[in-house]
């Protein structure tokens, strides 16, 4: 069974499973992304470039690529696990994507059940991190972040960065919903950076999706999670 346990500095999860429960959900992930019927509509391509390093790094996992580790936390044999670490807001950023998606093509039980299991093991993770913090995230599992967004993958990137700068620890966690707000529905925040994503458009002669951030003093591999 899939399990997910935050990270010890609590920059986001560790996201485990059997070779087999990764291949189940890198399966459903995929259905819901990279769909050629659906690429000319507005906000698809956009998801899909934030469910493509979603979906990258599950399947890296169960390439054996990322984490490893032999498990016993379902039962009493030594088995072989696989994981990926994921931020909270790369995570809850591709579920809010993933899941609005899903509205536009047919979804069976199994799928269903996917995300129910990974909803409620993303709570669990951030209650387990720091029950203070997480009354005020577990809102965004479900209904909190705008999923029709056409610019979500840059709202993603932007706010990551943000909680990337915390440096991590209880007090980051605490204040991660705040950072969130920007990906609410037209709040102030959320206003705010869509304008600063059109003046950047803008002047650099390019559509708004084409912007990526600058975060080349971020040395992602030192981060200590």
């Amino acid at each position: 069974m899939i399990y997910i346990i935050p990270t010890k500095r609590g920059m986001g999860v560790e996201l485990w499973g059997t070779y087999d429960d990764l291949s189940n959900l890198y399966e459903v992930v995929g259905k819901f992304w990279n769909d050629e019927g659906n690429l000319d509509k507005k906000g698809f391509e956009n998801r899909d470039k934030l469910l493509s390093s979603f979906s990258y790094e599950i399947r890296k996992a169960k390439e054996s690529s990322r984490l490893k580790r032999k498990s016993s936390h379902f039962s009493h044999e030594n088995q072989e696990y696989f994981g990926c670490q994921l931020s909270w807001v790369h995570f809850l950023f591709s579920l809010t994507a993933l899941k609005f998606n899903m509205r536009f093509k047919e979804t069976n039980k199994f799928d269903i059940s996917q995300i129910l299991l990974i909803e409620f093991w993303l709570e669990k993770a951030m209650r387990a991190f720091d029950e203070v913090g997480a009354a005020n995230l577990v809102g965004f599992i479900e209904d909190g972040l705008y999923g029709a967004n056409n610019h979500i993958y840059q709202y993603m990137r932007c706010i990551n960065l943000d909680y990337y700068l915390l440096g991590g620890g209880k007090p980051a966690f605490r204040k991660l919903p705040d950072l969130l707000k920007k990906g609410v529905f037209y709040s102030n925040e959320y206003k705010a950076y869509e304008k600063y994503l059109q003046e950047e458009a803008k002047r650099l002669n390019c559509e708004v999706t084409d912007l990526e951030i600058n975060d080349d003093n971020i040395d992602y591999e030192k981060i200590k999670w």
